[in-house]
């Protein structure tokens, strides 16, 4: 998985324009003040006298940290303005602090995200949206950068505190983006929140392979740890789910890389003042910043016994990443995995997805979704209904309404409909509860 995103990646840098970081054009020591390619007594290209076989330990990781800061300052032309601290943690360790330290509680239950988890037939009623999330993290995060506490914690890949040298730039990446331009910002969505971390994500992964390239050429580097030699990650819990976890680390760099190509670093600054928007922006960048989503409203139309969850924001766009990885999973698409482009994906203008409830603890939702023509919308919707026979048994009473039997996680009824191109799905338990969660239009 990561091999392929490599190659990828190495394709995209082999057409950048980018400056050579390598050769020894510095003075011994930066005169009293702190320099681009510098940090606590390291020049980028200075050796660190470390031993790699039995792990690192506290002096070596500071100092292959400060280098490796030197580093991603010289290859990112910006300055750290303070240390970074850096813990290595197992990856039991791991699971341990994100689950409350064994408490056993688990993360907490989530009704409203599970149904939208749901529409995209990436989480079925057998698994909770919460915990599924919980379970695919902690086996696939390799480190992470925390803003409020200014710190680094990578997940050692072997049972002794080894730091792969590939994910230490890319967290220290994070920390110069917080340094310099902030990260405590939010996204109300599901698709803001991926298209703003394909602008962190892609950026540190763009570094990360820079940094790379360099140490398959000038740079002396570390070894990299086995990972095979005890505690690696594994494969992701939910293959759906990780797809669209992935989307950011995947399209991101691509997207940093056309930045980059029109105006250098200036112009990926640039982005921290207005972030893009949408995940469309970020697969396709020639639609940043000028092709913004479209606002899609759903009217209430439910009954009594029917109703929305008292929830800020009431809908959550899930946005054409989302869209291809439910397409992608449901086998109606063979593009690249990836790539994130599809035919039953692409062309998305907008959506909103909004959960109902009833008092028995039932849930469903409406999905409208908006697209830019009505052979955009004609493809999904009929890639959807192929989803719901072909991979879920799904049967048809009656015109436009399917029905997934048990025991599947989506045994459910839904309602698929579109008029020109506006396509609108309805789910409920049962056909009856269709009309009143979202009442048709008479």
């Amino acid at each position: 998985m990561r091999k392929e995103l490599l190659l990828a990646l190495t394709v995209v840098l082999a057409g950048c324009t980018v400056p050579a970081f390598g050769g020894n054009d510095h003075p011994d020591a930066p005169n009293g003040e702190d320099s681009i390619g510098w940090e606590n007594g390291y020049w980028y290209d200075d050796p660190v006298d470390v031993t790699t076989d039995d792990g690192l330990n506290e002096s070596e990781r500071e100092a292959v940290t400060a280098r490796t800061m030197a580093r991603v300052e010289r290859i990112r032309d910006r300055e750290f303005t303070e240390t970074v601290p850096v813990e290595v943690v197992s990856r039991a360790e791991y699971r341990n602090r994100s689950r409350g330290n064994g408490s056993g509680a688990g993360p907490p239950e989530d009704p409203w995200n599970d149904q939208v988890w749901e529409s995209l037939l990436l989480i079925g009623e057998d698994s909770g949206s919460s915990e599924t999330i919980d379970d695919t993290l902690s086996t696939s995060v390799q480190g992470f950068y925390s803003p409020s506490r200014d710190e680094i914690v990578i997940v050692s890949p072997t049972e002794t505190p080894h730091i792969d040298r590939r994910t230490l730039a890319h967290e220290l990446v994070h920390a110069l983006q917080d340094q310099q331009f902030g990260l405590n910002g939010s996204a109300e969505t599901q698709d803001q929140q991926l298209a703003r971390d394909g602008l962190i994500e892609g950026e540190a992964n763009y570094v990360q392979a820079l940094y790379q390239r360099q140490c398959e050429g000038d740079w002396n580097c570390i070894t990299r740890p086995d990972r095979n030699s005890g505690g690696g990650g594994g494969g992701p819990q939910n293959p759906g789910l990780f797809t669209v976890i992935y989307q950011p680390y995947a399209t991101g760099p691509f997207f940093i890389d056309a930045i980059y190509d029109d105006g250098g670093w200036d112009a990926v600054d640039a982005i921290y003042d207005e972030y893009p928007e949408s995940t469309e922006q970020v697969i396709h960048p020639k639609k940043y910043p000028d092709e913004e989503p479209e606002n899609v409203t759903v009217p209430d139309r439910s009954n009594g016994e029917w109703n929305r969850f008292d929830h800020d924001p009431v809908a959550d766009t899930v946005g054409e990443a989302s869209i291809f990885a439910t397409m992608y999973h449901n086998n109606q698409t063979d593009a690249n995995r990836y790539r994130y482009q599809s035919e039953p994906s692409a062309g998305w203008a907008g959506d909103s997805v909004v959960p109902y409830h009833n008092g028995s603890g039932a849930g469903g939702y409406v999905w409208v979704s908006t697209w830019d023509s009505e052979k955009d919308a004609r493809q999904f919707a009929q890639a959807y209904r192929a989803a719901l026979v072909e991979e879920h048994g799904a049967t048809q009473p009656r015109a436009n309404v399917y029905v997934v039997p048990d025991p599947s996680p989506f045994a459910d009824a839904f309602r698929i409909s579109r008029s020109g191109d506006t396509v609108r799905i309805v789910n409920g338990p049962t056909v009856d509860d269709l009309a009143d969660i979202h009442r048709p239009r008479g």
